[in-house]
């Protein structure tokens, strides 16, 4: 059985854009595409937008969002279920990968992402935790307080980056990229012909070391063709096709414990990509059962 945990949150501190897509995605028929999946409810701590002392907005709520997360995976693993985190933007995926350290061992991770998401805090230009949730993940930022019994909870040699595109402003901003230091295959690559076999052959690589692992997607990953509802669109990406390609190919190698989904801004088309999603992460739910 599927666990679809909505995590509504928007790592700027507001309510709206990212944080209605898991709304958007149940409003499209995703509960209906997987009948045998339950929807785990969560509440969110209200936000200040303020960045902090850590340089984060909302941190606060960031940690106590995260902590929830966390109890909601662990709680599906307990009951033999697989979560399915909808977000929201990328910080959800840092609820799975503390729930995965909780137990008592690491998770590798397979980040499908548009950018490198490794930013100093204090210098991101907007001060989301969606823009340095790998940083914080490896231990390399400084956490707010709120964060600090859940991180770091991954290690750089059990992380796989597909698809960044973002290392042209990285280097105007002078944030260093991390992609000599963690294994990473560029968009450019990835989305080049024998890419996606060069993903799946690394992520294989990485699977038969950690034995556990988690799947996070970051849409912004595909084209603004094929995708222009994010708030952060970038030139080149994935097509649908290659995605869930990847995707599929990912996933069939086994061993996923859980697969974490975001960016989606339902406010930028009126919701009209929403049920492209579902079908998507329909698809992608369908080969985590067992």
């Amino acid at each position: 059985m599927i666990d679809l945990i909505p995590v509504g949150f928007n790592s700027s501190g507001a309510r709206d854009g990212v944080a209605r897509a898991p709304g958007a995605l149940l409003d499209a028929g995703l509960l209906a595409a997987l009948p045998e999946s339950r929807v785990s409810e969560l509440t969110l701590r209200r936000a200040d937008p303020a960045r902090g002392p850590s340089g984060l907005a909302a941190e606060a709520a960031l940690g106590a969002m995260v902590g929830t997360v966390e109890d909601r995976v662990l709680d599906a693993w307990a009951g033999d279920r697989v979560p399915v985190v909808l977000g929201g933007d990328c910080p959800v995926l840092l609820g799975g990968l503390a729930a995965a350290e909780s137990r008592g061992y690491g998770a590798g991770l397979v980040f499908v992402d548009g950018h490198e998401d490794a930013w100093d805090p204090h210098r991101s230009p907007t001060g989301e935790a969606a823009d340095s949730e790998i940083a914080l993940a490896l231990g390399w930022a400084a956490p707010p307080e709120s964060l600090e019994s859940m991180v770091p909870c991954l290690r750089a040699s059990d992380l796989l980056q597909l698809g960044p595109r973002d290392a042209a402003e990285l280097a105007e901003a002078g944030q260093p990229s991390i992609a000599d230091q963690v294994g990473t295959i560029d968009g450019r690559r990835l989305a080049s012909p024998g890419g996606i076999e060069a993903a799946v052959e690394a992520a294989e690589t990485l699977i038969t070391r950690t034995r556990h692992w988690w799947l996070h997607v970051d849409l912004d990953v595909l084209s603004t063709d094929a995708l222009p509802a994010v708030d952060y669109p970038q030139p080149g990406g994935l097509s649908w096709a290659q995605l869930e390609t990847l995707t599929e190919s990912l996933l069939r190698l086994g061993g996923c414990g859980g697969l974490s989904v975001c960016i989606y801004n339902p406010d930028l088309d009126a919701g009209r990509a929403a049920p492209r999603i579902v079908e998507y992460v329909a698809s992608a739910a369908r080969l985590l059962q067992p």
